[in-house]
């Protein structure tokens, strides 16, 4: 069902089954799959692709150019997956030149009310944010994270694997996987406990991590840390992910619990 007050561009692609709502406006380039409900008084432009079963309310403003000075016009795409709900007043806009001129979205994510995904970010799956999250350009989000009301995430930051960060937080440092980070410029406050039972991580995987975390972050030496993980703990599935987050990217500073010495 399209109201017959919606603007939809001659040149977008409508799948079937799309229901779009008054006054909402469709651009040229547009792409939406089917089984999508867009409700009224959207905007979504630009080169803009939404998958299959997605649902965005009211207000949100979907493909509108990045807010970079350093954005001249090229060309650039906004990609979103199946299965989002994007709440009134979300804002998600497209990449740029130099960042290699794509945002993504995932599936199954939850923005709420007043998100903001800045240019060229990679939101991956099952991923909450809550109200008010401003997420900065070239922000990586893994799966199964879940951030906190009115979080600030600074520009090129890494949010790990089911990890969570506490409400109104200030993110400056990266988060690793499973972590739990808090704070006005955030610290890290132990593994993310309720986030690991909830994904039915057995008891004695959490109880290996904790060991890790309590012998990487023992001090500010935590990358030379990992060397006395004892082998059985190193190759963990979980430790790993830990591991490998914290190795790919030496440039980044990482967050670490606020008394460590």
């Amino acid at each position: 069902m399209i109201h017959k007050t919606a603007i939809i561009s001659e040149t977008s692609k409508i799948s079937n089954n799309v229901e779009i709502g008054a006054y909402t406006i469709i651009g040229p380039n547009v792409k939406i799959g089917s089984n999508t409900k867009i409700h009224s008084h959207v905007n979504i432009v630009g080169n803009t692709s939404i998958g299959s079963g997605n649902e965005i309310f009211p207000f949100a403003s979907i493909g509108t150019p990045p807010q970079d000075l350093k954005y001249k016009g090229e060309k650039n795409s906004l990609v979103i997956g199946d299965n989002n709900k994007f709440r009134e007043y979300v804002n998600i806009n497209p990449g740029t030149g130099p960042g290699g001129g794509i945002t993504k979205i995932g599936n199954n994510n939850l923005l709420m009310v007043y998100c903001h995904i800045a240019h060229d970010c990679n939101i991956s799956d099952n991923i909450v944010l809550a109200n008010n999250v401003q997420v900065g350009g070239h922000v990586f989000i893994q799966d199964n994270a879940i951030v906190g009301g009115s979080c600030a995430i600074h520009q090129f930051s890494r949010i790990g694997e089911s990890s969570m960060i506490g409400g109104m937080t200030g993110v400056l440092s990266d988060v690793i996987p499973f972590g739990l980070s808090l704070g006005n410029r955030n610290n890290l406050a132990g593994l993310n406990l309720i986030g690991l039972r909830r994904a039915k991580i057995s008891n004695d995987n959490i109880k290996i991590m904790q060991k890790a975390y309590n012998i990487i972050f023992k001090s500010e030496n935590f990358r030379s840390n990992i060397d006395n993980l004892s082998s059985e703990i190193k190759n963990n599935e979980f430790v790993n992910k830990i591991i490998n987050f914290i190795n790919a990217d030496k440039k980044r500073s990482i967050s670490l619990p606020e008394n460590i010495k």
